[in-house]
């Protein structure tokens, strides 16, 4: 006779969208670290990879369509993603449950794609004439959105996840008010001086495009924010730390689904235990309907790329992403960050067991086995 304990689990996530974000265009990854990453991830129960992989200072996407913009966008031709090391990070992603939302953003943020797409780029004016310098995409031009088309029917193949990342954020207006040809268009739009219709324009041409792609798409909550209207099929991400709790209540207010990002910035890091404040932050932490807290369907943390690339962006991720991934995961009443402290900790020794470089988020402590590297040659 066999006797045999039977314990019944009860778990499932609070939100759908669990994500992390990595740059990889301030500093170029490499496949074998992001790899490394997701399977991190799915160790945390996250499941969207959100790959911000261009960016003002690289373009180091190989476009089929365009191969020049890698060629001519990315740092060189060692920093690029090739066709098949795109397809292998997302198949990688798929059989750990990751999706992979690739961003593509626009119509600032945009440097590296006008090295190669002629006439993409506003051309700056100074004193009535060009001064070389150039600003965002150029909405008042039809060649735009021919480009704008071509490039985002590839993408739409290239990536199978049905949402891609349009961004939309920071857009400088200066260069835009000092183009008289932009000034032209304005005025004959109706726009008067106000560039947030201008801005709301340009991003409705490309969520047309994308839409006609047969594509879903996110933005950064700055198009919402500047009055653009948009369809609620929108996602809109709230990225900015002010009052960023107010900024759900609006966008949900305006029918819009949300995913909150603002409080979970690894890359701002400073002396001391740092985690409970991510910790502490929650989706759901406004005065909203039931209705508008439905709209809410999760949230990303991010590692922006400025000072990690392959050498340090593990361990400066890693463990401190895990607790936003619990947040994500479990139910509002886990919250008590001195119980979750040893269980970081736990897991933390696991992940190092595994082979990561989790760095030490509590002070002084110890794992039974220590993370070690092999002496250089």
């Amino acid at each position: 006779m066999f006797t045999v304990n039977g314990t019944t689990i009860v778990d499932y996530p609070r939100f759908q969208h669990r994500g992390l974000l990595l740059d990889t265009s301030r500093h170029f990854l490499d496949v074998s670290i992001i790899k490394q990453n997701l399977l991190a991830m799915s160790q945390s129960k996250f499941n969207v990879f959100h790959w911000h992989i261009v960016d003002d200072q690289s373009f180091p996407y190989t476009s089929n369509n365009f191969p020049d913009m890698a060629t001519m966008g990315a740092y060189d031709s060692k920093h690029i993603y090739t066709q098949d090391q795109i397809a292998e990070i997302i198949e990688f992603a798929r059989i750990l449950g990751i999706r992979v939302i690739p961003e593509f953003d626009s119509p600032g943020h945009s440097q590296s794609w006008g090295k190669s797409i002629k006439d993409l780029l506003t051309k700056c004016y100074s004193s009535g004439k060009p001064n070389g310098q150039y600003g965002p995409i150029d909405p008042s031009l039809e060649t735009s959105y021919g480009f704008l088309s071509k490039f985002f029917a590839e993408i739409a193949k290239v990536f199978p996840d049905h949402y891609v990342h349009l961004g939309g954020d920071e857009v400088n207006f200066d260069c835009w008010k000092s183009n008289p040809n932009i000034t032209a268009f304005m005025k004959q739009k109706d726009f008067g001086t106000d560039y947030a219709k201008l801005e709301e324009y340009y991003m409705q041409r490309l969520l047309d495009i994308v839409s006609g792609v047969k594509k879903g798409y996110m933005i950064w909550q700055e198009v919402v924010d500047n009055g653009a209207k948009i369809s609620k099929e929108t996602i809109v991400e709230i990225y900015k730390n002010e009052a960023y709790m107010y900024h759900v209540f609006l966008t949900t207010l305006k029918g819009y689904r949300t995913v909150l990002q603002a409080c979970w910035y690894l890359d701002l890091i400073k002396y001391g235990v740092q985690w409970p404040a991510f910790y502490s932050c929650d989706p759901h932490d406004f005065f909203g309907t039931a209705e508008q807290k439905k709209l809410v369907i999760g949230g990303e943390t991010c590692m922006w790329g400025e000072y990690v690339d392959n050498t340090n962006v593990l361990s400066r991720t890693w463990p401190r992403a895990s607790v936003v991934a619990e947040r994500l995961w479990s139910a509002q009443n886990v919250k008590d960050a001195n119980a979750a402290a040893p269980r970081l900790e736990e897991h933390r020794c696991r992940m190092i067991k595994r082979g990561f470089p989790a760095e030490a988020v509590n002070g002084p402590g110890y794992c039974s086995q220590e993370y070690s590297i092999h002496e250089p040659v």
